[in-house]
């Protein structure tokens, strides 16, 4: 009796083996279906590729809708899907800058504070920059009378030409004041910058606590 019933359970384990792959090619069988453009139905394990860029229907073996295979789209479907990706990433950086805002500061007072602090730093760069562009600005007025009793600077036909290290002098002074100008507009500009954005962090951080 143990022998025939071993042997039972070995035909039935074989028959099992042999019945898996049946069920799984089952399971595995495709049907498309999709419609062509004057409006009739196909079906078809394959696709032919004249109709290769229409939408078409996954289908089981239950003729029940398993999947979708989206077709060509049409310039205006791509051009809609940009924008859509656009505004997700837009709206993807604003969480996340909402989320940065509110774990980095508990109240309005604390980023008020922090604003003030860098604004302060872009302050007195411009302070130290607007002094040492006073300093030139006399210096060059004093290079600039030196030079008017030479020519290029002197009215006088007869007035010796200007010495080669005044006139480096008086160019080099020049070229200086106008870098450090173009720096003190750097300045004040990024203290604009950081003004406006602490400004609209501020309204951010209000909105988002429901602050008045």
């Amino acid at each position: 009796m143990a022998y025939s019933s071993s042997m039972q359970k070995l035909t039935l384990t074989f028959a099992l083996a042999l019945l898996i792959p049946l069920v799984a090619s089952a399971e595995e069988t495709r049907v498309y279906r999709w419609v062509d453009d004057a409006g009739q139905v196909h079906y078809g394990d394959s696709i032919p590729a004249m109709y290769s860029e229409l939408p078409k229907q996954i289908l089981n073996q239950r003729g029940i809708t398993i999947g979708l295979l989206a077709g060509k789209k049409s310039e205006e479907q791509i051009e809609a899907d940009r924008i859509e990706e656009k505004r997700r990433v837009v709206v993807a950086l604003q969480q996340r800058a909402d989320q940065a805002l509110l774990a980095t500061y508990l109240t309005v007072e604390e980023i008020l504070m922090h604003r003030d602090r860098r604004v302060e730093l872009f302050q007195a760069q411009s302070r130290v920059t607007e002094l040492y562009l006073s300093n030139l600005t006399r210096r060059l007025e004093n290079l600039r009378g030196e030079a008017s009793n030479f020519l290029p600077y002197s009215e006088n036909p007869d007035a010796p030409m200007i010495a080669l290290d005044l006139a480096d002098d008086l160019r080099v002074t020049k070229e200086t004041i106008a870098r450090h100008e173009r720096n003190l507009r750097r300045f004040q500009a990024d203290e604009q910058q950081i003004v406006a954005r602490f400004d609209g962090d501020i309204s951010r951080f209000k909105l988002l606590k429901g602050i008045e």
